[in-house]
């Protein structure tokens, strides 16, 4: 029995990374892909648990060997996913839980057209700027940066299964956690999960 691959994309500000730390304190079965990346460690950032930090040089050797299922450069930093990683653990039956950008997502689901993509919007542009400032990890040059890629990003919002807008962070977790559970009960993953007990029921001795 094979795990599900989902994917959580959003803009940057819109809390998904508070949003996916939360689902994964509530839902044991799930893990999180620790991506490649270049940029420097935020204060708090350990190598291994946020990301796993890379020079440039050793990010695209690992690209030209073909080792992510997807990269891609955000604000000039490089950021990719570890392919034979994800379909280890899902071959094992794990879900994998992807926090990545649009692009990233683009990529994946080439390769696994069944993953299931949730968008994560903000209730406001206001709210969003508020977030970013609120945050005090970026200047005021980045923060406008962000800004400007909101608009680029909000427009593949419709290439993506689920929508939620995180206005709320206990009302958003409710929601992203149902769309896992969800996707656990789908017809083919429950039939290979109680394949024996269909058999009983289909053939009762």
């Amino acid at each position: 029995m094979s795990g599900s691959l989902f994917i959580v994309s959003a803009p940057s500000g819109a809390g998904k990374t508070s949003l996916v730390h939360a689902l994964l304190n509530i839902n044991p079965q799930i893990d999180l892909s620790v991506s490649y990346t270049t940029r420097n460690p935020r204060p708090g950032e350990m190598d291994g648990e946020a990301y796993h930090f890379v020079d440039r040089d050793t990010f695209m050797s690992m690209a030209k060997r073909g080792e992510f299922l997807e990269s891609a450069e955000v604000y000039g930093n490089l950021y990719g996913t570890s392919q034979t990683w994800i379909s280890e653990q899902i071959a094992q039956g794990r879900d994998i839980l992807l926090e990545i950008d649009w692009q990233g997502a683009t990529q994946v689901r080439k390769l696994f057209p069944d993953c299931v993509s949730i968008f994560i919007l903000p209730p406001s542009l206001e709210a969003l700027e508020q977030r970013l400032k609120g945050r005090g990890k970026d200047n005021d040059e980045v923060i406008a940066k962000r800004l400007a890629a909101v608009r680029e990003d909000v427009a593949h919002v419709a290439e993506f299964d689920y929508v939620i807008i995180n206005d709320n962070l206990n009302e958003a977790l409710r929601e992203l956690n149902a769309v896992v559970l969800s996707a656990r009960l789908r017809g083919t993953r429950q039939l290979a999960r109680h394949q024996d007990l269909i058999n009983q029921l289909q053939h009762p001795e």
